[in-house]
């Protein structure tokens, strides 16, 4: 019998090498060398694996059965189907001009497409000066910073999520984790900051001293007749919902997805938006392609719109026209205090797309919005399509 970390392998598996990921080196802490690095998956051996299942048990993480076949797909790149050959492409927000760009690459280059996406986003996540997503992401109301991810991978057809994640600066990698190592798809709170513990991810506080600025702004102006003098008066509050979203398919027609942010700025403690959620803030199928969206989660949550999204493609619409189709049932299902008189939005979201074989898109709400893109053409931002002109938005 084969033991890894989180997981049993039935006796007939035969050893091979490390399974697809870039989840953490279990022995030691992560140990970020810069935004580029991504930690390199480990096989443990029979004494750190007892230590760590036993930890992982005492948090409620059973090792998960694996039979001998499944094993085997587990560890190997899934081959090429039939005579299909499609065309590699990523697509992101426009926030992952240089992600996507790394994860072309190294998909050209055959790594796994969700293991490629992740090292995109991880760009961002690590960037301090990035304050939507990961470390010197804006804070809630309490000055904590709380981080939501997602993933899905196509050819496993597995899912891993996490939300409210607090002190680990790539929640991406602790969602894959999660995919990995557990029968769970989504943990959140504290029992995501355990299980990314005994995994060994790095804790470090993620509040820089430019976000805490900006909250100590925030929080000074909230009431006029409060105990607090008002913090740089002269200096504008910053405000942001920003998120990546980033997916991407390879020549084999293999898809897969990954949304991660720092969520709404000066949210209530343990707000969730759709990120973290599988089938909202992303969602892939393997035989269709893959979606995700960045902007108000509120509403994205209620229209499922990364499923959505893909189902629209499913029936015939191309990338584009499907996020345009999801944009316009976001509309349908926002309450009214939410729109104008005209029932157009009072909020952003922006919606992006690419299908198995290579084709892509992206729409928004309002006129203006951009995204990024990278396939054999080379990375670049394209303008989104769009539901509504500028000069419609309501002010």
């Amino acid at each position: 019998m084969y033991v890894r970390i989180g997981r049993v392998v039935t006796a007939g598996a035969r050893r091979r090498a490390p399974p697809r990921g870039s989840y953490p080196d279990a022995t030691s802490p992560v140990k970020f060398s810069g935004p580029s690095h991504t930690p390199s998956p480990a096989m443990l051996d029979r004494r750190t694996f007892l230590e760590k299942s036993a930890l992982l048990s005492a948090l409620g993480f059973m090792p998960r059965a694996l039979s001998a076949e499944e094993y085997e797909y587990d560890v190997a790149r899934p081959p090429q189907r039939g005579n299909f050959r499609g065309r590699p492409c990523v697509v992101s927000s426009a926030n992952g001009i240089k992600g996507v760009k790394l994860a072309y690459d190294r998909i050209t280059n055959g790594t796994d497409t969700l293991d490629a996406i992740i090292a995109g986003v991880n760009l961002v996540e690590l960037d301090p000066n990035d304050q939507s997503v990961g470390l010197g992401g804006l804070p809630n109301e309490d000055g904590v910073v709380q981080l939501d991810a997602s993933c899905m991978h196509g050819p496993s057809r597995r899912a891993g999520a996490v939300g409210c994640l607090e002190d680990i600066a790539t929640p991406s990698l602790v969602a894959k984790a999660v995919m990995d190592y557990t029968t769970h798809v989504l943990l959140v709170g504290p029992g995501a900051r355990k299980f990314a513990v005994a995994l060994g991810f790095k804790t470090q506080n993620l509040l820089t001293e430019k976000s805490r600025q900006d909250w100590l702004r925030w929080k000074s102006r909230l009431n006029p007749n409060d105990n607090w003098l008002d913090h740089d008066t002269d200096v504008k509050i910053n405000w942001t919902h920003g998120t990546i979203n980033m997916n991407a398919v390879n020549t084999a027609g293999d898809v897969s997805s990954v949304t991660t942010t720092s969520g709404l700025a000066w949210k209530l403690d343990g707000r969730l938006g759709d990120s973290p959620i599988p089938g909202a803030g992303q969602y892939t199928d393997n035989d269709i392609g893959a979606a995700g969206s960045t902007g108000l989660g509120e509403i994205n949550i209620k229209a499922c719109g990364g499923f959505l999204t893909v189902e629209f493609m499913r029936n015939g619409a191309t990338p584009e026209q499907a996020a345009l189709k999801t944009l316009e049932r976001m509309v349908h299902v926002t309450e009214p205090r939410l729109l104008d008189e005209k029932a157009r939005p009072r909020y952003d979201i922006q919606v992006y797309a690419v299908a198995k074989d290579g084709r892509y898109g992206a729409a928004t709400m309002f006129e203006g919005a951009s995204f990024a893109v990278c396939d054999e053409k080379g990375p670049r931002l394209e303008k989104c399509a769009y539901l509504f002109k500028g000069a419609e938005r309501p002010r």
